[in-house]
């Protein structure tokens, strides 16, 4: 489709991080090669050991005279920070946003959340997918492992990571920017082609969950998700619902145990209808799955920011990168397979005819 303004890269080399480990090393050993500038987008930051190190460098470098700038979300960010986080980064001379900054009370009613996980370097290299920046994304959530994918771009896909930044910059700090000296001329990586697609609670159109409908729809053969919360809108339940009627292979994959229980029946509720279709729903038993996949018919893979539910389709800022490009769903479709050695397939009469004290939690 008009990509809703989001343009299409080619040129683009994309890596993937199946965990926090290898994508915190990577992350800081490229933040130290940032020469003129870092842009910073999370929606949780938390205090401890990770944040420390990243601090570490993004305070070298600005001190050295590198523009690094910050946003955060003062919602997912409130537990983790002290109250004079703006402050202390100021004074490192990090140029710090609070994004939709907390209001008591008001707040109740503010349900949007900048929920996107950004990292550029020099418009040379960015980082995006589901991990923020808290410890537990490598020790682990208390129970089992924390699975979770992220990936580092490099080439023209930037841009579209950047201009995710910049316009959130330009709406928050409320000016217009120059963003000329933003997009040096990237070097040429591969012939696989990538656009980012952002959403959020402004203007009419929902692009993200649009896009993934469309995705959705198409499909001729296999359709794999992974998603940490499974509330999907209407539209998108039915989609797959029809999918799986009309024989294609849909696989679910979702944590067994989310860090939410009341989050954890609404979805129960959801896969009643998923197995009626005859949808393979896997449950992910190993620890707690935050990772956020969609890959259609071996070529079209979708992944960043977004979860599977309303929330993010609807109220909260997202970034996600569709990839036309079968190198690289393949290659994502191997770590869903190995995935599902640590998880269960339901069953769909042990499910239904799980005891009413579970179906009731």
């Amino acid at each position: 489709g008009r990509g809703g303004g989001f343009p299409v890269y080619q040129n683009t080399a994309m890596t993937y991080f199946p965990g926090g480990e290898a994508k915190f090393e990577e992350l800081l050993r490229q933040l130290e090669t940032a020469e003129e500038y870092i842009f910073v987008e999370y929606f949780i930051i938390d205090e401890g050991l990770m944040w420390g190190k990243i601090l570490e460098v993004l305070a070298r470098k600005a001190a050295q005279g590198v523009d690094v700038r910050l946003i955060y979300d003062d919602f997912g960010s409130l537990l983790g920070l002290p109250k004079d986080f703006v402050v202390r980064m100021e004074r490192a001379h990090i140029r710090c946003i609070p994004f939709n900054p907390v209001v008591p009370l008001l707040s109740l009613v503010m349900n949007h959340r900048d929920h996107r996980k950004i990292v550029v370097i020099d418009g040379r290299v960015g980082f995006f997918g589901g991990m923020n920046i808290a410890d537990r994304y490598v020790k682990g959530p208390g129970w089992g492992v924390w699975r979770d994918s992220h990936f580092k771009v490099e080439g023209k896909g930037v841009y579209g990571l950047q201009s995710a930044f910049l316009v959130d910059w330009s709406t928050v700090e409320r000016v217009h920017l120059d963003t000329s000296k933003f997009f040096p001329e990237a070097d040429n990586y591969t012939s696989s082609t990538m656009q980012f697609a952002t959403s959020g609670p402004l203007g009419p159109w929902r692009t993200l969950l649009q896009g993934i409908m469309t995705a959705i729809a198409g499909a001729r053969r296999s359709i794999c998700i992974q998603t940490p919360y499974f509330l999907p809108t209407e539209g998108l339940n039915s989609l797959l619902q029809t999918a799986a009627l009309g024989g294609i292979d849909v696989q679910l994959m979702l944590p067994e145990r989310s860090d939410s229980r009341i989050i954890d029946k609404a979805v129960h509720s959801f896969i009643d209808d998923m197995l009626r279709a005859g949808v393979k729903v896997y449950f992910y038993t190993k620890g707690f799955l935050h990772a956020k996949m969609l890959i259609v018919d071996d070529l079209l893979t979708v992944v960043g920011s977004a979860n599977m539910d309303f929330r993010s389709f609807e109220h909260n800022f997202e970034v996600n990168a569709f990839m036309y490009d079968p190198a690289s769903a393949l290659m994502l479709k191997g770590i869903f397979l190995q995935d599902q050695k640590d998880a269960i397939l339901l069953q769909r009469k042990t499910w239904i005819k799980r005891p009413w004290y579970q179906k009731a939690q």
